[in-house]
């Protein structure tokens, strides 16, 4: 899994960003917006960790910081043409939360949960290395695919859904690492069920927020996708590598509520047509 997950997300972006014009990774109104809520969500489950660092909620609500914060999935593209979302919009939002989050993550997470020898520079550093070369790598290569070898491209692109089985497979992995994680994790049941509300809660406001936002300027998929779609396998890399590592689980929770709405709207789509 770690070898072919990571495989399978390269491919998906790549099949994806040859088929995305440059051009077209705009910003629009609605990326402030959800990008500024997205950050004041973390902000705000950080602050009582903060001023009350022994809080028996302290578990619940790491979990729900971690979903706030996670960045958008590098898959959500897939998914989002698929229910009829603009690819250069949400690609473009994508780029924007995980610069944002390289910044503000290192700010906010040592206050949360001091570290011996974390500070900003070396978790910025640690976050960039491990976000970034699965984000820019595709995309320089789709263009320079797109520039010098326009027949592989066609090619490629003209297969019909390719990047959609892909990441079907890809999720059938990570519901079956998530299961595994859970039923390893050594954590009470209370504190389990704790942290699996509080990520469906973070996942249904965060769908919510997004769609809603994005309805205003006529773009109510891609915001919805945005926002509530997260890079799982990033939100559980930060809370093993910054946070206490039980929080971790709060990210494979959050697999299964935002691909059962996904399913969902999947569904929806097909049927309406």
């Amino acid at each position: 899994v770690a070898i072919v997950q990571p495989l399978l997300i390269f491919v998906m972006l790549l099949l994806t960003f040859m088929r995305t014009d440059p051009r077209s990774l705009r910003p629009c109104p609605w990326h402030g917006v959800v990008l500024v809520a997205q950050l004041l969500a973390f902000a705000a489950v950080a602050w009582p960790m903060v001023v009350w660092p022994h809080t028996p909620w302290r578990l619940a609500l790491e979990s729900a910081m971690l979903c706030f914060v996670c960045p958008t999935a590098t898959a959500a593209v897939v998914v989002a043409q698929k229910l009829g979302g603009n690819a250069g919009r949400l690609t473009a939002y994508t780029v924007a939360i995980n610069l944002a989050v390289s910044v503000f993550v290192p700010l906010v997470v040592p206050l949360v949960h001091p570290s011996e020898g974390v500070n900003f520079w070396v978790a910025a550093g640690e976050i960039v290395a491990h976000v970034f070369p699965l984000l820019f790598v595709p995309f320089v290569l789709a263009q320079v695919l797109r520039r010098h070898a326009p027949a592989l491209v066609a090619r490629l692109t003209a297969v019909r859904d390719l990047a959609f089985y892909l990441w079907a497979f890809a999720l059938a992995l990570a519901i079956a690492v998530t299961a595994r994680s859970l039923v390893h994790a050594a954590v009470p049941l209370g504190q389990l069920a704790a942290m699996g509300a509080a990520s469906a809660v973070a996942c249904a406001a965060q769908f919510a927020f997004g769609r809603a936002v994005g309805a205003r300027w006529a773009d109510a998929v891609t915001a919805g996708q945005a926002m509530g779609q997260k890079n799982t396998v990033f939100a559980i890399w930060l809370g093993y590598t910054f946070m206490s590592p039980v929080s971790a689980v709060a990210g494979g929770f959050y697999t299964i509520w935002h691909n059962l709405f996904n399913s969902y709207q999947l569904y929806r789509r097909r049927t309406a047509q």
